[in-house]
């Protein structure tokens, strides 16, 4: 059975592109351009790449849940993970391949950012580069864009077994 080309897994596949492929791509380059927060007052630091990196990498760090070591190479790692991320859902080339990815980074952060709240943990997310603190708004824009990501492989994959809308019919 051919599937209608406008219904609701369609649009959620559209809308969860669209909307995480930019969240993603914001993300990923505010953290690698936007000035670091916390240095303000030296304003010479403003723009410097490798000051913004070390600056994600103590907000990594303040998470508490690996080496120092291990937070410069998630810092120097993952701005540009979610750039690619952001940029292959935007395109769509082989999306359930991206959408499983991208659920598991967003279920991901979820536990991250919950684990700090339900631990009291007076810090700041990291999230778009600044200085947010982990609040119940934060754990429940996560739970959405996770849920976001889960509906939108789910339906990516259910919409692949189906024919194209446009294509033309089979001949028996």
């Amino acid at each position: 059975m051919q599937s209608s080309p406008f219904n609701f897994r369609r649009a959620t596949i559209w809308i969860g592109r669209l909307v995480l492929g930019g969240i993603f791509v914001y993300a990923g380059f505010s953290k690698l351009v936007f000035p670091n927060t916390h240095l303000w007052p030296m304003f010479v630091l403003r723009f410097s790449l490798s000051m913004n990196i070390s600056s994600f990498a103590q907000q990594v760090e303040s998470y508490k849940m690996i080496s120092p070591d291990a937070s410069q190479l998630v810092a120097h790692i993952l701005p540009f993970v979610e750039i690619v991320l952001g940029l292959l859902l935007l395109i769509g080339w082989r999306l359930r391949i991206w959408a499983i990815i991208v659920t598991f980074v967003m279920l991901g952060f979820l536990t991250v950012v919950s684990r700090a709240y339900l631990l009291h943990m007076d810090i700041n997310c990291g999230c778009f580069a600044t200085p947010e603190p982990i609040s119940l708004k934060k754990i429940a824009e996560d739970g959405a864009l996770s849920a976001l990501a889960l509906l939108t492989t789910i339906f990516a994959f259910i919409e692949a077994r189906k024919p194209h809308p446009w294509s033309a019919p089979e001949k028996a």
